[in-house]
């Protein structure tokens, strides 16, 4: 990777500008997208997909590494000619034009697989939703967020950024922040500052079906947050429903840890 020019002149040759539509504020420091990649890592030969490589500043970190494949999922049909301009031809780079929201990640890879992105900032939420909640799990998650998101999926129970997306993520991960990036690093800069979020799964998760009703309960729970649970979660069954999962009635959603929710799910007739 290092004879090839640097991604500035790489977009500047291509005559490529960030699409706002698309969410894209590109990371071309080199030096950080090794930082992102190092603590992603060690791969062990494993597979990586990164989604929305964009100009490839991560994807040129990826394969100095000791990944195995480097599978990119690029939406944006501009980056794919400069995409495949880091393909050394060994067939470890494979470049699927296609919108990650729709794609089959079990497709894309076989056996174990880490997911390491600098995601667009319009999609990031679903695609973190995605991967928790569907049928493919990676061996681990390093995720690039606007900082707010990465607080929400890190917060534990009290903090003001705790809710759903934390319960969610903290139910099938552990999860961390392990890196904040103001936004000058990244062209063209965005309003606000980055983070990047380590996420694990659990040796034990949730099943589908528990999934699902968690999603139920903690969507009436802190779509209401300020309200005590027995009337937030009214619809669901209320006080009896918390006193079934062994949870006090008159305490608020931000206060219930997630073994606490998952008790709450389990009720839930």
């Amino acid at each position: 990777m290092t004879d090839l020019p640097s991604l500035r002149e790489t977009l500047d040759a291509h005559g490529l500008l960030a699409k706002k539509s698309f969410g894209q504020h590109f990371l071309l420091d080199l030096n950080v997208t090794r930082k992102i990649v190092r603590l992603a890592g060690p791969f062990d030969g494993r597979a990586v997909i990164e989604v929305g490589p964009g100009p490839g500043g991560l994807t040129r970190a990826l394969l100095e590494s000791d990944a195995g494949p480097v599978v990119l999922v690029e939406k944006d049909p501009r980056f794919i000619p400069l995409l495949s301009e880091l393909d050394d031809g060994s067939g470890r780079l494979t470049i699927v034009e296609a919108d990650a929201l729709k794609v089959k990640e079990a497709d894309l890879v076989s056996g174990p697989a880490h997911m390491v992105s600098n995601l667009p900032y319009n999609v990031g939420t679903a695609l973190l939703i995605k991967w928790l909640t569907g049928p493919w799990l990676p061996h681990s998650l390093t995720l690039m967020f606007q900082k707010e998101v990465a607080e929400r999926v890190a917060a534990g129970p009290g903090d003001d950024a705790y809710g759903r997306l934390a319960v969610i993520s903290q139910a099938v991960c552990t999860a961390r922040i392990v890196m904040h990036l103001p936004a000058a690093a990244f062209t063209p800069p965005p309003k606000v500052a980055s983070a990047v979020v380590y996420l694990v799964p659990l040796d034990e998760r949730p099943s589908p079906e528990r999934l699902k009703k968690l999603e139920r309960v903690t969507a009436a729970a802190f779509g209401q947050r300020r309200k005590m649970l027995r009337s937030s979660l009214k619809q669901l069954g209320g006080a009896a429903l918390c006193e079934a999962a062994g949870i006090e009635p008159d305490v608020r959603a931000e206060t219930v840890d997630v073994a606490g929710f998952l008790r709450i799910a389990d009720a839930l007739q």
